[in-house]
């Protein structure tokens, strides 16, 4: 089982390092190759270039929750989410404003 993922390109998983604005300040993030693919491939299905959608998503992000803590962290959840499918983000999301509504 291991051999599946042990055995992989270590591309996959190599650190590249982008620079780009939010907020208006130029800013660098650092995520593994895989990240960023997936990225691309979710930035191209808005019709936005990669940095255009990272900037929307960093100010939305901004708007709902006024910071951010790690944005890098929040990059690569979206991802995972984005692979999840649809159905399993509305289902994470209602079961979210499900907890918040009780709190």
């Amino acid at each position: 089982m291991c051999q599946i993922f042990a055995g992989q390109d270590p591309g996959n998983y190599r650190y590249i390092t982008r620079s780009l604005r939010l907020a208006g300040h130029a800013t660098s993030i650092r995520l593994e190759a895989t990240f960023w693919d997936i990225l691309d491939e979710l930035a191209e299905s808005q019709n936005m270039t990669t940095p255009r959608f990272l900037s929307t998503l960093y100010d939305e992000v901004l708007e709902q929750h006024g910071e951010i803590a790690n944005f890098a962290s929040l990059l690569r959840v979206s991802c995972v989410n984005y692979l999840k499918g649809p159905a399993a983000v509305v289902q994470d999301a209602r079961r979210e404003l499900v907890a918040g509504a009780a709190e």
